[in-house]
């Protein structure tokens, strides 16, 4: 049974998220000594970020989607792979040369019947580790953006684009994202969630490709396979610009559009 401070604390963790980001029915916390908070932001002017959050200047809009493209089809000669069946793929994949550098593969975890999928770019070096998606400081983050939107962790499902970590946390290189691809896909196939949230550029130029910066695309439903795609900025992003409170403005601003979608307003 949790401890009532472990309780407190995580109550006061998301309060401070929804009052950090401009949620109206979330109070300020008065003074209180030292109750724990999610990482602080201040106002300031930040540049857009690029593949999983990195910032780059923002890039001209243009009219038609460019860029890389998901692979068509299903994993060859498996389309109908169950989730065991697929995550024990993963785990024991050689594809790509991401492969003989990681600890772990990382599939991905939450339920499988969800309405509200997460993708990310990759693995890093705590989820190599653990073997799990989004368990550092980033993955932090988004547990509270979820517990926000009124979801347990557990009751949606999180991802990412290629499964094992690339060297150094680098983006994913095109050819990674193609091998690793159709797992993905199928992913998408089995569970057929209403919403799929994009976390940096990376996971949404796999299903919305475009040259627009993530300054331009964040917050603006599109649609791939039937599937509302909602691309916002990576929580890592968020997590080197802790003291822009914009930006987690701008972030619970995108999930209050997927909340009112999915009826959680």
């Amino acid at each position: 049974m949790r401890k009532r401070s472990e309780v407190l604390k995580d109550v006061a963790e998301r309060l401070s998220f929804l009052s950090e980001a401009g949620a109206g029915f979330a109070p300020r916390r008065a003074q209180r000594p030292k109750a724990p908070v999610a990482p602080g932001l201040v106002t300031r002017k930040s540049p857009q970020p690029s593949a999983s959050g990195r910032a780059e200047p923002a890039a001209p809009a243009v009219s038609r989607a460019s860029g890389p493209k998901p692979p068509a089809s299903s994993l060859p000669g498996a389309v109908k792979l169950s989730f065991p069946e697929l995550e024990a793929q993963v785990l024991s994949c050689r594809l790509c040369p991401l492969a003989a550098g990681r600890t772990h593969a990382v599939p991905g975890e939450g339920s499988r019947t969800t309405e509200l999928m997460f993708v990310g770019e990759g693995p890093g070096r705590d989820e190599d580790i653990q073997g799990r998606p989004f368990v550092g400081r980033a993955g932090q983050l988004l547990t509270k953006i979820i517990e926000a939107m009124k979801y347990k962790r557990e009751e949606v499902y999180i991802t990412n684009v290629v499964k094992c970590r690339p060297p150094e946390n680098r983006t994913p290189l095109p050819a990674e994202v193609e091998a690793c691809g159709p797992y993905l896909l199928r992913q998408v196939e089995l569970m057929a969630p209403r919403v799929i949230v994009t976390l940096g550029k990376t996971a949404t130029d796999f299903f919305v490709p475009g040259r627009m910066s993530m300054g331009e695309r964040r917050g603006r439903f599109a649609e791939f396979r039937g599937i509302k795609v909602m691309p916002t900025y990576h929580p890592s992003y968020l997590v080197r610009n802790e003291g822009n409170k914009e930006l987690k403005r701008q972030v619970w601003d995108d999930m209050q559009k997927v909340m009112e979608l999915l009826g959680k307003k």
